[in-house]
C-alpha cells in the first residue's frame, strides 16, 4: 500500500501477484486493489499475512501504527521494483531478486492453478506451470523417441524457456545435452550424433532459450531395479 490516511473511511491495499518458479521469483505486470477499513487494518493484515506462513511477509505493526497516525501517504510507482518497497529489508531474499527483474504477464496453471509466467510452458495448447509441464511432456507418456531424428521431427519438438534439472531429478530423467545454441543444421547434426550412438535408448530434444537439450528417459522400474 502506498497510503495510510483514510479516505471514504478506508485506504487502498494493492496486491501485486507473484510467481514461485524453479528458476526463482516472478514478479506479476497486474495489480488488483482491495479497500480496507483503517481500524481493522490489522486484522486484515493478520488474516492476509498470516504469521505461521514463512512466505508471508509484512511491515512491523508498530512502524504501520506510527505511519497510519501522521496520515503517511506516497505516489504509486510506475515502475515497480525493490527500490520502492519501504521495508524492503523484510523482504525474503528471493522476492526482492525478483523485483529486480521486470515485471511479466502471469497465468494460471492449466493443471494445477498455480500461478506461472505466461508462455514459458505451453503444451497442446495450454499454459502449465513448470512442474506440471515437465510431469507431463518429460514423464511415461511424453513424446520419446528411438533412433535419430528425421527432418520432420526437428519441425515438431517440444520447446519451453527451459529445462529445470532438480524436476528432472524427481523423474529419474537425465540430461545429456544441454543447450546446443549453434547453427540449426550443425544443431542437429550434433542432437543425431547423440542419438545414434545409444539407438535403443528413449531420448528426447526440446528446444529452449539456451539451445537445444537432449534428454533420456528414465529406465523402467524392472530395470532401475536391476
Amino acid at each position: 500500500m502506498n497510503s495510510l490516511r483514510a479516505t471514504d473511511g478506508g485506504i487502498v491495499a494493492r496486491l501485486i501477484p507473484i510467481a514461485r518458479t524453479p528458476a526463482g521469483i516472478a514478479v506479476g505486470e497486474n495489480r488488483q486493489e482491495a479497500r480496507v477499513p483503517l481500524e481493522g487494518l490489522f486484522d486484515w493484515i493478520d488474516r492476509t499475512f498470516a504469521p505461521e506462513d514463512e512466505h508471508a511477509f509484512v511491515a512491523s505493526i508498530r512502524d504501520l501504527e506510527l505511519l497510519a497516525r501522521i496520515g503517511w501517504e506516497s505516489a504509486f510507482p510506475d515502475d515497480f521494483d525493490e527500490g520502492s518497497v519501504l521495508n524492503a529489508e523484510d523482504l525474503p531474499d528471493d522476492v526482492a531478486e525478483g523485483l529486480a527483474h521486470p515485471p511479466v504477464t502471469l497465468v494460471q496453471c492449466s493443471a494445477c492453478r498455480r500461478l506461472c509466467v505466461n508462455g514459458e510452458f505451453a503444451w497442446k495448447d495450454k499454459q502449465l506451470c513448470a512442474w506440471d509441464y515437465h510431469a507431463q511432456v518429460f514423464g511415461r507418456r511424453g513424446p520419446w523417441h528411438e533412433g535419430t531424428y528425421e527432418e520432420r521431427h526437428f519441425e515438431t519438438l517440444p520447446a519451453c524457456a527451459y529445462v529445470a534439472e532438480p524436476l528432472l531429478v524427481e523423474l529419474g530423467v537425465k540430461p545429456v545435452l544441454m543447450g546446443v545454441d549453434v547453427e540449426e543444421t550443425t544443431a542437429r547434426a550434433v542432437v543425431n550424433a547423440v542419438l545414434q550412438a545409444d539407438p535403443a535408448r528413449p531420448y528426447m530434444a526440446v528446444r529452449t532459450a539456451i539451445g537445444i537439450c537432449v534428454l533420456r528417459e528414465a529406465p523402467a522400474p524392472s530395470e532401475a531395479g536391476a
